[in-house]
């Protein structure tokens, strides 16, 4: 397995969940870590966390991926030291709202597609020019068996998972005749805050979500992130769908009891 010691990777939306897990996987590895989301509290509570227990360089910073002028500030404006991100995981990405789309909340939408879609957009136009001008990288993007087959009352989520898809796809084809590499890890069911950011902190029907059913946690993803990232250079995985046993897609789950 080649080694990704000393490695840069820049992972969004890494306060917590499958962020937070990637990190302390990467930093497992021995990886240095550049950080950022929204809430920079917790970011340098991780790295509190990280420099202690794996010794590892960690920087961290508060960015908000909805914002193109300020992710291209964030980004030039890095020290040195952390220009030259080796792998970059597209994690940052959140649902709004679960109803009919000709009854949705239009502000549900704009937030989704800001952050799921154009956030991923502006991060890796930041980020990858500098991978090709070094002939060295890897963008991880976090889809999604949303972006696979549509579910009632998901429309907009869903589409921006599937749109996740397409880039992913279409940047690795852009990218041919250089050695830089593109993956989409797309889970299924992760339990994680996600149900509570959609039902914007109601966490009795959040709960309800994972109600008999055993999820994948976000150190499964995490896990899956790495291995992907530590292949031979010769090797890209293009796509890895994931679900717990008690998933068959995003709209088949086996509920026990």
């Amino acid at each position: 397995m080649p080694s990704i010691r000393d490695r840069v990777a820049f992972i969004t939306g890494a306060s917590s969940g499958i962020g937070r897990a990637t990190a302390l996987a990467f930093a497992a590895e021995g990886t240095k870590l550049l950080l950022c989301a929204r809430r920079a509290d917790k970011l340098e509570e991780l790295a509190t966390e990280i420099a202690s227990t794996h010794g590892v360089a960690v920087h961290t910073f508060s960015l908000d991926v909805q914002d193109r002028l300020a992710v291209n500030a964030a980004i030039e404006g890095l020290p040195e030291e952390w220009r030259k991100i080796d792998i970059l995981v597209n994690n940052a990405g959140l649902s709004r709202g679960l109803a009919k789309v000709y009854e949705d909340d239009s502000q549900n939408w704009d937030e989704m597609i800001d952050t799921n879609m154009k956030g991923l957009l502006y991060v890796t136009r930041a980020v990858v020019p500098g991978m090709v001008e070094r002939g060295l990288g890897h963008v991880i993007n976090l889809g999604s068996t949303a972006g696979h087959i549509t579910y009632a009352n998901g429309t907009v989520y869903c589409a921006t998972k599937a749109a996740e898809k397409a880039i992913s796809e279409g940047l690795k084809l852009d990218l041919m005749g250089t050695p830089v590499r593109v993956t989409s890890v797309d889970p299924g069911m992760v339990e994680t805050a996600f149900s509570e950011v959609r039902f914007r902190g109601d966490t009795e029907r959040a709960a309800k979500i994972y109600q008999n059913i055993t999820p994948l946690i976000p150190e499964d993803v995490a896990d899956t992130i790495v291995w992907a990232a530590t292949r031979p250079a010769r090797v890209n995985i293009h796509t890895i769908v994931m679900t717990t046993i008690d998933q068959g897609n995003s709209l088949v789950f086996h509920r026990r009891g």
